[in-house]
């Protein structure tokens, strides 16, 4: 019996104070509160700067010079010159083609002989009325002689002039049958052939100049405020308010550029489009591969220089043109800020931020004014665009 009750209970008795020992000397938990993790994000040190703006525009190079070849005289082609082929090359004067001169040296030999009756008509006039004259002053003839014979000499004079422009017309005429080169430059369409019969005043060939080539550009109106162009001024441009212009393109798998100058402006503006057109012109002489007629090129327009400019990271700018600044507590804030212009993936900011400060380029979900950050200092991110060894950015309105 003894067994049976007293050994469980005491036992049971031991694992009950055990248990209560063991939960009055466990030790006390005080709850606490865990502290935040900050945001490690990255920013970049403001570094005002001068920034040299330009615009980017695109265009179909044509010729600064295009005229049509056109003959002043008809007759068949005797002789084509090699060069009068699509593309020909030739030069200031060259003979490109010669009609038939059979009529026209008739013609002049006709108006030779013209002159040379004219000529002795107007001699025996002269010789009359000069002696008519001096029998009228000494009354040996009679007034109405006199005048007679006065008038056929001026008849006679009258004769002559005519003969004289009728041989100069003549002369022309066969020198007009071979037609010459007006300027330096290729063929761009020639439309004739040995035997054919042309008649004056029709087209037989387009010629152009090589000595310069012209690229007309679209501009939007809000990018002509970025170029040092007077407001107002249309047509040709003065030497010194002509901005520099640099066109490159792919050609014969080479990458090419050719530098040049806006010359002029267009008056109107495109209903189409609402854009305003500049012409770039290039001296081909001044470059190392001329500029091909037809070629599809990228300009890029120097425009103004801007003073204290800020140029970041596009990812930096945030809605309603605000950046986030850390502040020496390492604590983000919001910060209105005036952009001047977009270019690819940078902006430029004109007002808003100091030098020094640090802007958050770092794309962040949520923000809560002032919370805490751990700034990472990154290098200039866009120096492959916009790098401290060129100072002077191209910019163009996004």
């Amino acid at each position: 019996m003894i067994r049976k009750f007293v050994v469980p209970g005491a036992i049971l008795l031991a694992c009950v104070f055990g248990a209560v020992t063991l939960m009055a000397t466990s030790p006390q938990l005080e709850p606490s509160v865990p502290e935040p993790v900050a945001t490690t994000v990255r920013v970049i040190e403001v570094q005002p700067r001068s920034v040299q703006l330009a615009v980017h525009s695109q265009g179909t190079v044509a010729p600064n010079t295009e005229s049509e070849l056109i003959p002043e005289v008809s007759g068949r082609v005797s002789w084509i010159s090699p060069s009068l082929v699509n593309g020909g090359v030739f030069d200031h004067g060259d003979v490109l083609l010669r009609l038939e001169d059979q009529d026209y040296r008739s013609a002049l030999q006709r108006a030779e002989a013209a002159l040379t009756r004219a000529e002795a008509e107007y001699e025996h006039a002269r010789f009359e009325a000069e002696r008519l004259e001096s029998l009228e002053a000494r009354q040996l003839a009679s007034r109405s002689a006199y005048e007679a014979a006065l008038r056929t000499h001026r008849v006679a004079e009258a004769a002559l002039q005519e003969a004289r422009a009728t041989l100069t017309q003549a002369q022309r005429d066969l020198a007009r049958t071979e037609i010459r080169a007006p300027f330096t430059g290729l063929v761009r369409r020639e439309s004739v052939d040995i035997g054919q019969f042309v008649s004056r005043g029709a087209s037989v060939a387009t010629l152009y100049a090589g000595d310069q080539a012209e690229v007309r550009l679209p501009i939007a109106d809000r990018q002509l405020a970025f170029l040092n162009l007077p407001v107002g001024i249309r047509g040709e441009l003065p030497p010194e308010l002509q901005p520099a212009v640099t066109l490159t393109a792919e050609f014969a798998g080479q990458a090419l550029a050719w530098r040049g100058r806006i010359v002029r402006t267009e008056a109107q503006i495109d209903t189409m489009s609402r854009m305003v057109h500049v012409v770039a012109r290039v001296d081909n002489d001044d470059q190392d591969a001329p500029l091909a007629v037809g070629l599809f090129v990228n300009a890029e327009i120097e425009g103004l220089i801007a003073e204290n400019v800020v140029v970041l990271p596009r990812s930096a700018l945030r809605s309603g043109n605000r950046v986030l600044v850390v502040d020496a507590e390492d604590r983000l804030h919001y910060r209105d800020i005036e952009p001047l212009r977009l270019y690819q993936d940078d902006v430029l900011i004109s007002a808003g931020l100091a030098a020094g400060e640090r802007v958050c380029v770092s794309p962040i979900q949520t923000v809560v004014e002032g919370m805490p950050v751990k700034p990472v200092l990154q290098a200039d991110g866009h120096a492959g665009i916009i790098g401290a060894a060129r100072p002077a950015a191209a910019a163009t309105a996004g």
